[in-house]
């Protein structure tokens, strides 16, 4: 493995070639962590990874998705669909009948988000804990400098 400078950062080469860097805001990995880690990605792999290897109609989607819009999981899906992550099937009826389904590579990406799932359920509580600490002090702190 060999290394070089770009930019003043260090970049590793390894078999696949030049490896990315997060803290480099045009890095392909980490405009990909910029897409797959909305809640809205989050959710329709999940959705998607209950159904798989079966399809789901956007429709039923839209329905175990709460909260998400139409225009939302729309952009979500095309998105994903251009990723590779999911694959969308257009039955020619009228209305067209759009079916989704995780591809191998989106089922691949099941695990990591459930574990992150998984970690945000388990530290929520100690998460608003804090945050209602830091509003506290804020309050104490906003109210000291008003007097």
């Amino acid at each position: 493995m060999t290394t070089s400078r770009s930019g003043g950062r260090e970049r590793r080469t390894g078999t696949r070639g030049v490896r990315g860097d997060l803290l480099d805001p045009l890095c392909p990995t980490r405009q990909l962590l910029d897409r797959v880690g909305t809640k809205w990605t989050s959710m329709v792999v999940k959705v998607l990874a209950e159904q798989a290897p079966g399809e789901i109609r956007f429709a039923e989607l839209r329905r175990r998705a709460p909260g998400i819009s139409q225009k939302m999981l729309s952009v979500t899906l095309q998105s994903l669909v251009r990723d590779g992550l999911v694959a969308r099937r257009v039955e020619p009826t009228v209305p067209p009948a759009v079916h989704y389904r995780l591809t191998g590579l989106g089922l691949s990406l099941e695990q990591p988000l459930a574990a992150l799932r998984v970690w945000a359920e388990t530290h929520m509580p100690e998460i608003d804990r804090n945050n209602q600490r830091a509003d506290r002090s804020a309050t104490v702190d906003s109210a000291t400098h008003e007097a």
